[in-house]
Formats: C-alpha cells, sequence, structure tokens
C-alpha cells in the first residue's frame, strides 16, 4: 500500500519527471495533471492527500485553481511558484494553499514539507467529531470550551480559545494575518492584538518538547504545528 497519493499539477515535463522519482522512490502513488482543468477532472481526485501545485499553468490562474480545489478535495495543498513576491504568497494561502514553496527549490526541501503536512493530516485524524479536536498532546473540547494540555488544562480568555481553535481545525497550514484576523475579530482589527494573543497562547502552551508548537511563518501569518520546531523549513517561532 502506499503511503500517500501525491497529485502532481504542472506542465514542465522535466520537473515533472524529477519529482515523480522522488515520490515513487519513497513509496507515494504519484498522479500527473498539466493543467488546471485536467486536474480539477481528474478522475482519481478524492483519493488525493498531497496535491504540489503550479501556479503557472497554461490554462487556469493558478490560484483559481486552488481554491477550487480547496471545494473539491480536502488534499494538502502546497504551492510551488516562480513569483517570491510576499502579496502572491499571502493571496495564495489566503485562496486556500496549506505551504507556499519558491522556485527553483530542491527536492529535499519539497519531501520535507510534504513529511510535515502529512503528519498533520493524521493529527487531523484524531479530530474524534466535530465537538473535539486533538493535535498531539494538545485537546480543545468545543462543547465545553475547554482546552487540555498533556491532560492539564489551559486557562484561556474567549479569544485565545478562538485563536487556538482557529488554528487547530487547520494544524500544520499557514494561516494568513488577515485570515485569523477576519475569522477571529474582524477585518478591522490591527495586527498588534493578533501578535499579542499570539504570545499569551505560546506563554500558555510552554516549551516542552512534545507540545505543539505556534510557529511564525515571518511576513504572511501562523501555523500550529504538533512536532518540534525544527521540522519545519524556514520557520521560526518570534511573533
Amino acid at each position: 500500500m502506499s503511503e500517500a497519493t501525491v497529485l502532481i499539477v504542472d506542465d514542465d515535463p522535466s520537473l515533472v519527471g524529477v519529482l515523480v522519482v522522488a515520490f515513487e522512490t519513497r513509496g507515494h502513488a504519484v498522479l500527473v495533471a498539466t493543467s488546471g482543468a485536467a486536474a480539477l477532472g481528474h478522475p482519481s481526485l478524492a483519493d488525493v492527500d498531497i496535491v504540489i501545485l503550479d501556479l503557472g499553468l497554461p490554462d487556469m490562474d493558478g490560484q483559481d485553481v486552488c481554491r477550487h480545489l480547496g471545494r473539491l478535495t480536502r488534499a494538502s495543498i502546497i504551492v510551488v511558484s516562480t513569483d517570491g513576491a510576499e502579496d502572491r504568497k499571502i493571496d495564495t494561502l489566503d485562496a486556500g494553499a496549506d505551504d507556499y514553496l519558491t522556485k527553483p527549490f530542491s527536492v529535499p526541501e519539497l519531501l520535507a514539507r510534504v513529511r510535515v503536512a502529512l503528519r498533520h493530516r493524521r493529527a487531523l485524524g484524531a479530530v474524534v467529531d466535530d465537538g473535539l479536536l486533538q493535535v498531539g498532546l494538545l485537546r480543545i473540547d468545543l462543547g465545553s470550551h475547554e482546552a487540555m494540555l498533556v491532560d492539564e488544562p489551559i486557562e484561556l480568555t474567549p479569544k485565545e480559545f478562538a485563536l487556538l481553535t482557529l488554528l487547530a481545525r487547520n494544524a500544520g497550514r499557514v494561516l494568513t494575518h488577515r485570515m485569523i484576523l477576519d475569522q477571529v475579530w474582524g477585518p478591522d482589527q490591527a495586527l498588534d492584538t493578533l501578535r499579542t494573543h499570539v504570545s499569551q497562547l505560546r506563554r500558555k502552551l510552554g516549551d516542552g518538547e512534545l507540545t505543539p508548537k505556534l510557529i511564525t511563518a515571518p511576513g504572511v501569518g501562523y501555523r500550529l504545528l504538533a512536532e518540534p520546531t525544527g521540522a519545519t523549513p524556514g520557520q521560526g517561532t518570534s511573533s
């Protein structure tokens, strides 16, 4: 049985060839689509775990493809693009991407991002029902409005609880500042408010080796990781 099913959406045959070999060598099943339409209409889309999506497709804007994929599949979407502009990255993450990698990139780095995405897909498998979330040793009971870390309660304000719940529902995925502010506070709230609450949450989660980490994506937003900080390339913990 394959470890995961990866859909590569890219029209560059040389890159696709390299990635197919890299993923298959590591036990993944690989599907390929060379256009946005082919990706969205792929007959095995429901079975896909990871999408590697190039934004520079011949028939559709990559961000539009990303939005449509988010409605059609629960796969993690890792975008690759030659455009490293911060605004483009933020807009793509807002469109539903879970991660963003700028071309040229190393295959080992992409594989590391895929491993992180798969770990967090498995962590989200620990969501027992709509009222209970679990990320690593963090357990959130939405019904009782309680959060437990290593079976000990965490004292949270209502906004801290809302922020932690949003991050836990999207564990492993970068949420942009704009996305978080809109969902937790509303569109007119200042970024400093978010930074203050992130600092408070980090203090309450602590720095234990096995506790989830609230990671900063510099200039973009935040993500909650179940594994130690060092597992994600290029990420830091500063606000």
